[in-house]
Order: structure tokens, then sequence, then C-alpha cells
């Protein structure tokens, strides 16, 4: 038995866009979604944020549904299904008209199976060419992928915003130091690491440091923490703020979001 069951909705993209939309700004969400019950909420819940859904729904898939576990303590553990949206986004359903966007978030590397290298590549490389910053998100790496197997594409990546699981997992380091150089050697710009209670770890050619989180948060659902961070960081980002100030911000979103049930619903 559980203490209580709540539908909401989720996906780091959406969660990103709600956000964002939410901190003022104005946001296009490239995505895949069924024509299914899910998937119109999804159109529903876009609109209401004023969030420009580019992809029509789809007959041939099913919106992407997940089950998430939340333990007393914060933690987390995802039911997913496999053959939902989620796992469907290919470099085909992008459509190259980005119009005056500033920022190409990409969130996540690695949920999309059907994301290679050279996709990746291709599309961040059109980004570029239309003078816009490569924002990337991160999640586990599924098929044992290392550095090599993005030789094509990290370069182009201007901010790279793994957790600290995720970035030792995909270089194989055990401390997050360890893992910014090498992702740095290997073209990455900025890698902002989010480690949690201890906050995060930034790096570049120039410089390293950590940022801590602010004081008396009391975690009670991480769900959506780390896109949080994201929006809060892409936010102060588009201000024309220091490094620096959008990691302290990304963990002030973080702190707050940690703190009620919900990915979204702290702002």
């Amino acid at each position: 038995a559980c203490e209580d069951i709540k539908i909401s909705f989720g996906g780091d993209a959406l969660n990103d866009s709600i956000l964002l939309s939410k901190m003022g700004k104005s946001v296009e969400l490239i995505s895949v979604i069924g024509n299914d019950r899910e998937g119109h909420m999804i159109v529903d819940k876009c609109k209401e944020h004023s969030i420009e859904l580019r992809n029509p729904l789809r007959d041939d898939i099913k919106t992407g549904v997940n089950i998430v576990l939340v333990k007393e303590d914060g933690s987390r553990h995802f039911l997913t299904n496999a053959n939902g949206s989620l796992r469907k986004l290919c470099l085909d359903d992008i459509i190259f008209l980005f119009d005056e966007a500033k920022i190409l978030l990409f969130a996540s590397i690695f949920v999309f199976p059907l994301f290679q290298d050279k996709d990746l590549e291709k599309l961040f490389r059109h980004a570029k060419s239309i003078g816009m910053t490569i924002v990337c998100d991160m999640t586990k790496c599924k098929n044992n992928e290392t550095i090599s197997d993005l030789k094509l594409s990290l370069p182009y990546i201007d901010y790279l915003i793994p957790n600290d699981e995720e970035i030792c997992l995909f270089t194989r380091c055990s401390s997050v130091e360890e893992a910014c150089v090498k992702l740095l050697d290997a073209g990455v710009k900025n890698i902002v690491v989010k480690c949690g209670k201890r906050g995060c770890y930034v790096a570049n050619a120039f410089e390293c440091y950590w940022v801590g989180i602010p004081e008396n948060v009391h975690c009670i659902d991480s769900t959506g923490a780390g896109d949080s961070f994201v929006s809060g960081f892409i936010k102060k980002l588009l201000e024309g703020e220091s490094l620096k100030e959008c990691a302290m911000f990304g963990n002030v979103c973080g702190g707050k979001c940690v703190q009620v049930l919900g990915a979204t619903e702290w702002l």
C-alpha cells in the first residue's frame, strides 16, 4: 500500500518547458506523442502554459506513461513503458525551423535510442549554424556508451548538465572532477554537474569550482529536481548572467522543487 497516488505531467523536456514558461520565457517544445487520451492531456497542458507544441498527435505510437515510486526520504524509482513515445523520437521528427530561438535544449541524451551520434551532430551543427547556444541534459547511458560513442556531437555542446551518477557512469570515472576533465578533452565547452546535497560542480577550460545548495532544504520528493535546476540555469543564461550565477540559481530552483510533491508544482 502507498500513502497517496497522484497523476501529474512529466518528462524532462515537458518539465523544462512548463518551468521556463512559468518563469516568463517563450518556449517551443518538439516531441512526439500519441493520438490518445494522454496525448490530448499533454496538448491541453501545453496550451495552458502557452507552450508551442510543434509535432501533431500520431496514431502509430502510444504516449509514454511512467509510474514514479517516491520513498519517505524523497528518493524515487521509475517504472517506464519501454514502448511509449519517449523511445520513439528520431531525427526525422525534428523540424529544423527554430525561428529566433536562442537556446536549443536537448533533454536528454540517452533517453532516445533512435538518436545516434551522427543524428545529434547533424541537429547540433544546424543549431550552431544559426547562432544558437546548445544545452544538454543527460540520463544514464543505457547500452554502456562511452565518450567515443558521442565523439561527433560532444564538441558542439556549450553546456552539459548531467548529475553525478550519470557523468561517472558515462565516463567510467569515480569522481565528477575526473569525469569533467575527460569531457572537456572531448570538446564540451562547459560542464555543470548536479550533485544533490553537495550542490553542483562547474568546470570549463578556465576554471572549476563547487557551488553549494541553499540552507534548510528538506527533501520530500526529488522528482524533477534536475529539470528545475536546468530550467533555472537557462533562465539566468538567457538573462546574460555569469556561469556561477546560473549555477547558483539552478541550485535554488532544485532546492525548491524537492520540498514539494511533483516536478513543476513548486513554481
